[in-house]
């Protein structure tokens, strides 16, 4: 039975669900906040010990500024409103990204979630925020004063001290990685869903877990 460590979650859809409920993306983007808290909740009920979350990748600044400040207002307000409740859950917070983009109060806000959740040890959740791949893997070679090694790309990730996810899964029915975790996620097992973010629960996550347990995996072996 294959050990489990670490989980990865694009949760496409969050808009295209909100829309189809005639009710517009935002609305879906405040779902996609409550699907998130419940598959925490899940994740550690099944004893995941990781959990990392795409929510604003490098290229989302494309999308109308209502929209994007609508999320990060919502980032800020849950950190705002339920860090007490992160804390008292055991949830240490990391943040994978370059947030110098982002509002002082938003910055303010992601670092405090970070320094008062640094010693829980519960569950990890990772949160990736203005983040892209391919940026990341740029920045880790440039640390890179000796030879470049795939042990010296590891450490100067913003994984370091992580284990590589061993599943990822994709909401919202496409099936591509959209310059997440591209390096971390080369043998990583993955589990592709048409339903939107906001519909995924802890039922899905279940049967992901149970049918990952039974594959095998050889990493290049027989």
């Amino acid at each position: 039975m294959n050990k489990l460590n670490h989980i990865a979650f694009i949760m496409d859809g969050n808009g295209r669900w909100g829309d189809k409920k005639k009710k517009g993306r935002n609305f879906g983007h405040l779902k996609g906040v409550e699907t998130v808290k419940k598959i925490v909740k899940a994740s550690i009920k099944f004893n995941v010990p990781i959990v990392t979350f795409y929510v604003f990748s490098s290229e989302n600044w494309k999308r109308p500024k209502k929209e994007r400040n609508y999320l990060f207002k919502l980032i800020e307000n849950y950190f705002l409103k339920e860090i007490n409740t992160v804390i008292k859950e055991g949830i240490k917070i990391n943040i994978f990204g370059d947030i110098k983009k982002f509002s002082p109060s938003l910055r303010n806000s992601l670092k405090r979630a970070i320094k008062l959740t640094s010693k829980n040890k519960r569950i990890i959740v990772n949160l990736a925020i203005n983040y892209g791949s391919k940026d990341e893997i740029i920045k880790a070679i440039k640390k890179i004063k000796n030879k470049i090694s795939i042990k010296e790309i590891d450490k100067n990730l913003f994984t370091k001290g992580i284990p590589n996810p061993d599943i990822l899964v994709r909401t919202g029915g496409y099936q591509r990685l959209s310059n997440f975790l591209l390096w971390q996620l080369a043998y990583a097992e993955l589990f592709f869903f048409k339903k939107m973010w906001p519909e995924f629960n802890s039922k899905d996550l279940a049967k992901v877990i149970y049918n990952y347990k039974k594959i095998k995996r050889n990493y290049g072996n027989i």
